[in-house]
């Protein structure tokens, strides 16, 4: 019996042992990852671990970055490297955040679980899954503005002025045509026709690019982006009545970017709610045009694509556009501070100042020399403020303008996607302000060096 006693008490005795000796293990193990953890931070803290995040399209070109992390730049250090990346790529346009902010909930609506159940909007319209309250707002704030004819019109709506674009092509395009129907327009175009007008590799049409390159002696389709981008020019049709099909891009003649000289009056015109109010995330455009059998046969292309577009982007866009009307239409609430035409044009005209500043203190960036008109709708006068810049690096040693701006950590467009040459970039204007303000402290840094 004792025998037996003592040898549970020595059992006993290595249990706790055991224990403790894991409690130990355990202490130490939470120890070491807390100083591993706090190490690590460390070195993020000073600079010395970047976390950038790129994605590129099929041509090898940044459209997008991010930098989830930018330490302050320690005394001693390469600033340059330890900076983040501005993307000016593409134009989101976030600049008009700031003013839907102090609008508070007059953009706000509530959806029930009930609504928008249903395909189908209106029936009786020729485009079935077009809300009347948007059609309503749309030729309402047209005609508040008078950029653009609305009279004997048909609204066609889509996701976005992409899927419209890809629509009129459909449209226009005759299935049993023995060859594709070639699609051109005047360089600098949008980079983004050839990529949309190939994707889906149709049978129908076929990108030709440069309207000054082609045979108009076979049937053609002209884009004519009123004003341009990128280089905010106010051009024609070159082939205009030579027999040729125009579809005109007018997502950028509102009062903010250019004056309103008159209603555009073309057969066919897109417009898109990104550019206008800055809703880019609601992905909505729409088209007015004349001929009833293409918008029919836009509806229809629609239709096979995505089943419509979706009510609820457009109750919402139709709540947006109206509060925009209501503010310059009922005098009671108009109040320029309040008015979102005076907000984008004030801001575009700041940003425009800056640039040219900056571009202004050296020899080695130069824009173009853009028009001036009187504006209709604000009974201003003053030259066009694109959404983007047209920027030609002057220097002889900087043959490729885009990546040398990417060496200071500034992402643009280059101008061969666009047509033009290397020596241009695109750089979006729009954007957050934080990040435009560093953009241009950077260019005017860059701009004041002797060399590049």
């Amino acid at each position: 019996m004792p025998s037996r006693v003592t040898g549970a008490r020595v059992v006993g005795s290595r249990k706790v042992k055991d224990q403790a000796v894991l409690l130990v293990a355990g202490h130490w193990l939470m120890l070491s990852v807390a100083i591993n953890i706090g190490f690590l931070l460390k070195i993020i803290h000073d600079g010395n671990l970047g976390m950038d995040w790129y994605a590129f399209n099929g041509n090898g070109v940044a459209v997008s970055s991010l930098a989830s992390y930018t330490a302050e730049p320690k005394p001693g250090n390469d600033v340059q490297i330890q900076e983040k990346y501005i993307n000016l790529d593409h134009g989101d346009p976030t600049m008009y955040q700031s003013y839907w902010k102090q609008m508070g909930d007059r953009t706000t609506i509530v959806i029930s679980g009930w609504q928008s159940v249903s395909y189908f909007s209106d029936t009786k319209n020729l485009c079935w899954f077009l809300e009347p309250g948007f059609a309503k707002a749309v030729t309402r704030l047209h005609n508040l503005v008078g950029n653009a004819e609305t009279a004997n019109r048909h609204i066609v709506v889509g996701t976005g002025s992409t899927q419209l674009f890809q629509a009129v092509l459909y449209a226009l395009c005759p299935s049993d045509a023995p060859d594709p129907m070639s699609i051109v327009s005047a360089a600098p175009f949008y980079s983004s026709y050839p990529l949309i007008t190939e994707c889906l590799k149709s049978g129908l049409y076929k990108w030709k690019g440069y309207t000054n390159d082609f045979d108009k002696d076979e049937p053609y389709i002209e884009l004519v982006t009123y004003p341009n981008n990128p280089d905010g020019s106010i051009r024609d049709a070159v082939f205009n009545g030579s027999g040729g099909i125009l579809i005109h891009d007018v997502a950028y003649y509102w009062p903010q970017y250019t004056p309103i000289s008159s209603r555009a009056d073309h057969d066919i015109m897109l417009f898109t709610l990104s550019k206008s109010t800055g809703h880019a995330g609601t992905r909505l455009g729409w088209a007015l045009v004349k001929d009833e059998a293409i918008a029919k046969k836009m509806v229809k292309f629609i239709e096979i694509s995505s089943i419509g577009v979706s009510k609820d982007s457009q109750n919402r866009a139709a709540k947006t556009l109206d509060v925009i009307s209501d503010t310059y239409e009922d005098a009671e609430t108009s109040n320029e501070s309040k008015r979102f035409f005076d907000f984008g044009y004030e801001e575009m005209a700041k940003r425009w100042r800056q640039l040219r500043e900056a571009v202004n203190k050296g020899k080695r960036f130069s824009l173009p020399n853009l028009p001036v008109g009187k504006c209709n709708f604000s009974n201003r006068t003053f030259g066009t403020q694109p959404a983007f810049a047209w920027v030609k690096c002057e220097h002889a040693s900087v043959r490729d303008c885009e990546s040398f701006l990417k060496q200071h950590k500034i992402l643009t467009r280059g101008g061969e996607h666009f047509g033009s040459s290397k020596k241009y970039v695109r750089i979006s204007l729009i954007g957050y302000e934080e990040d435009y303000n560093e953009f241009i402290r950077r260019l005017s840094l860059i701009n004041s060096e002797e060399s590049p």
